[in-house]
């Protein structure tokens, strides 16, 4: 919990102080005076004065901003007239109030860059068995199926430059939840798993992502596709004590030769025959075979039945599956600063995606999430290590810096449209209108900030 909390806190005031400093550098270069620098809203709790600006932390941590010298909040005394932020040409309060999402941008790939240098741990893209007749089980999906590339499937054969290495897991998320919201199937290069686990032949299988729609992308989306998750081998990692498991004499590094004469593909098809292997409620004797040390052993367990939830099933009470495999995925200087330039961009243009498909209904607000998922997310990186962290500190930068550039009144997109208004007509947006427009873009971001801590409590709930 402390880590959760205090990995939240420095996100939040990373990248608030990163957007203000942003718009505060911007508007010193323009030579508009700043009088304050503030991270948080409310009561200071702490302040500090340097030359012309007074730098302040407030009570309440989330957001920030920086006060610009301005004759419609004040009167300016006539010598600083000229450094009044009203004062200044239409280009230079554009570019004043287009920094601060330009900074969380600039933070998102440079934090990209390092993790892309140092290199992460992440999971290898080898899958287990797809669910039965699942869109993975149809494209002829494998257990212990590596895919090695992907590209899209447009009627071509896809040429050499077309296909898009699959480093891990993550890659593979990545490219299926865009080609859903792009409603294309995808094509993929698989490496089968041969013999006692060693490479087998190279296979391409057609994807039919396009079978689901933009309203399907969220966290269960691997599951509707029929991805049953990682490849592990179906062993016995740990016998707890006192369980059937033990009592039948299974042992830590038993393989699991077949169940009750049928061949496990993987941990995963092991674990949920278990599961289905009661008659009436009722646990019944398994006949195992184990390899152990070279030789083939014979035994039966029978499960306990264990209330899971609303359920009752049986278990062996023993960990299955070996571990799964791990690849360090990292690149050199120029490649990892590229790719983090171009995952700053993709991630961009995604959440753009995913908003606008919101508005119009074709994808599910469960995709909006608030503090409290920010606050989760932020602590199991943090947990998971340094780099782990940076990376998701560089998403939800990208997150900030999108956000803030739509044109709702309150944010600086906002800000830009009055801008853009002004340099086409001449004159600047009516005050009338533009208390009509904060007014409904108050209402807006009320009901975006409602509509995301509802889809955070359901989460935490269990409702998602």
């Amino acid at each position: 919990m402390l880590t959760t909390v205090l990995a939240f806190l420095v996100t939040i005031g990373v990248l608030v102080v990163i957007h203000e400093y942003g718009h505060y550098r911007a508007a010193v270069a323009c030579n508009v005076k700043v009088l304050r620098f503030s991270v948080g809203f409310g009561r200071v709790l702490w302040r500090r004065q340097r030359g012309e600006t007074e730098f302040v932390i407030s009570a309440l941590p989330l957001g920030g901003y920086v006060k610009m010298l301005d004759e419609r909040e004040a009167p300016v005394h006539v010598a600083d007239q000229a450094r009044a932020f009203n004062r200044k040409p239409l280009w230079q309060r554009a570019f004043i109030v287009a920094a601060g999402p330009a900074a969380n941008l600039a933070l998102a790939v440079l934090l990209y860059a390092v993790v892309n240098w140092a290199g992460v741990q992440e999971l290898k893209a080898r899958l287990a068995a797809p669910v039965p007749a699942s869109i993975a089980a149809n494209a002829g999906m494998q257990s212990g199926d590596e895919v090695l590339a992907l590209a899209p499937s447009g009627g071509d054969v896809p040429q050499a430059s077309d296909w898009l290495p699959v480093r891990s897991m993550n890659d593979l998320q990545w490219h299926l939840t865009n080609a859903v919201l792009q409603s294309g199937d995808l094509r993929l290069q698989v490496r089968r798993m041969g013999q006692g686990g060693a490479p087998g032949e190279t296979v391409e299988l057609l994807l039919g992502t396009a079978k689901l729609s933009a309203a399907d992308v969220d966290p269960k989306l691997m599951d509707r596709l029929g991805f049953s998750g990682p490849y592990a081998s179906a062993e016995i990692r740990r016998v707890i004590e006192g369980g059937p498991a033990e009592a039948a004499g299974l042992k830590a590094g038993d393989k699991v030769l077949s169940l009750d004469g049928r061949e496990p593909r993987d941990a995963g098809q092991l674990r949920q025959w278990i599961s289905q292997s009661a008659r009436d409620g009722v646990a019944r004797p398994l006949a195992v075979v184990v390899s152990r040390q070279g030789q083939s052993v014979e035994l039966s367990v029978t499960p306990v039945i264990k209330t899971e939830g609303d359920q009752r099933v049986p278990r062996i009470v023993a960990e299955i599956g070996s571990p799964v495999e791990m690849v360090m995925v990292n690149y050199g200087a120029l490649e990892g600063f590229t790719k983090a330039a171009q995952r700053t961009w993709d991630v961009s243009t995604l959440t753009l995606d995913m908003l606008g498909k919101m508005v119009i209904g074709q994808a599910s607000l469960k995709n909006l999430s608030g503090p409290l998922t920010i606050a989760d997310y932020a602590g199991r990186s943090a947990e998971l290590g340094w780099a782990y962290y940076l990376g998701f500190l560089a998403m939800v930068s990208v997150s900030l810096g999108v956000l803030n550039l739509l044109p709702l009144p309150m944010l600086d997109g906002g800000h830009l449209m009055y801008y853009l208004f002004e340099g086409v007509t001449g004159r600047p947006v009516s005050d009338a209108w533009l208390e009509r427009l904060q007014r409904g873009g108050v209402a807006v971001m009320f009901l975006m900030m409602s509509l995301a801590l509802y889809n955070d409590f359901a989460r935490l709930l269990g409702m998602h």
